[in-house]
């Protein structure tokens, strides 16, 4: 069984990610997380108390905790989910998003270094520190194209400027020192778990509660929507038989403008919880001031993962948001607990 150091596991994708591969079998995990307002511990109660699952609660950027965990637990990998990752709160904030997503991926790849110089030759070869990253960095599309691992960086927020700034010190730390990195870009995931400040979320409560949808802009923004389980699936197969110091671009081939996802989430509630006036939701769409430096279009080629390691989503978009719904219908106890006080639901980043 190897041992997995993953760090933002209680997160959104990195919960998911914990509680996937936990139930596919054959890893030991390590969960590093500062527990900030984005990090949830409910959403791992299931694994709780588990042999092969451990949670520490500490940041990163502690170079001394990290260094720590990596001497007891002997980990044959680091999976980096660990960021802030909300482009509005970058906007009204951006030090943190540098505090977290540079400086502490810093100290973070200090650590590994260290730890991995200190591996017998056998372990150095087999050791593999992935870091997880997003399409963001690239910047903004026209019409057409497609984001590819060769696109240039081309940041518009402070949150995908950090983000860059990241991913260039994880391929210089390869490139200067040898540390076998890998690294995934991948396009907006949705799913279980997601905290409610996030698009999906946000609009499956406030319509839920027959409440204003705000939509920036005009809603035609464009992303590529991945299913998060699809997106952990994608990371696994990376971390298993990917190309030393490769990136891997992961998307989900179903690019929607903003006021589509929006106007299907209104048509999956409706089907499942009619509001008690008879009204549709659709109705409840608002148009708002846009988000300052809001990026246009991204969409993701994915086409290396798909031929060089064989993977591709397994839900289309139709069916990921159905089982996404579903899953918040069914837990409305894990928002209600998600809602202490410190967010409301109310528009960040004006």
């Amino acid at each position: 069984m190897k041992t997995l150091l993953v760090t933002g596991g209680a997160g959104f994708i990195g919960g998911n990610f914990v509680l996937d591969v936990l139930g596919l079998g054959g890893y030991r995990i390590v969960n590093l997380d500062a527990l900030t307002y984005a990090g949830n511990p409910d959403t791992l109660a299931s694994v709780d108390g588990r042999d092969d699952y451990r949670f520490v609660h500490g940041d990163i950027g502690d170079r001394e905790r990290v260094a720590a965990l990596l001497a007891e637990h002997r980990p044959d990998a680091i999976v980096n989910f660990a960021a802030e990752s909300h482009v509005d709160r970058s906007i009204d904030g951006p030090a943190a998003f540098v505090q977290t997503n540079v400086v502490g991926t810093l100290a973070l790849l200090e650590c590994a270094l260290a730890y991995w110089r200190g591996l017998p030759l056998d372990r150095q070869d087999g050791f593999r520190f992935l870091h997880v990253s997003t399409d963001e960095v690239y910047g903004s599309l026209g019409p057409v194209g497609r984001f590819t691992e060769e696109s240039p960086y081309q940041p518009n927020s402070p949150y995908s400027a950090s983000k860059a700034a990241s991913d260039h010190l994880v391929r210089a730390f390869h490139h200067t020192y040898g540390l076998p990195v890998l690294t995934t870009n991948c396009s907006n995931n949705y799913g279980p778990f997601q905290f409610p400040e996030k698009l999906i979320p946000l609009m499956i409560q406030k319509a839920l509660a027959g409440e204003s949808l705000p939509v920036y802009g005009d809603g035609r923004n464009v992303r590529d929507w991945l299913y998060v389980v699809d997106h952990c699936r994608a990371i696994l197969r990376v971390l298993e038989i990917g190309r030393v110091g490769e990136v891997y671009n992961v998307g989900g081939d179903a690019e929607r403008e903003n006021l589509h996802v929006v106007k299907t989430i209104c048509a999956l509630l409706d089907e499942r919880v009619p509001l008690a006036d008879g009204r549709r939701r659709e109705s409840l769409v608002t148009f708002v001031k846009d988000r300052p430096g809001h990026d246009r279009r991204y969409a993701i080629d994915a086409t290396k993962i798909r031929r060089d390691l064989g993977w591709r989503p397994s839900e289309s978009f139709e069916s990921g948001m159905a089982r996404t719904v579903e899953w918040y219908l069914a837990n409305a106890d894990w928002v209600a607990r998600v809602l202490d006080g410190t967010y409301r639901l109310e528009r960040l980043g004006t």
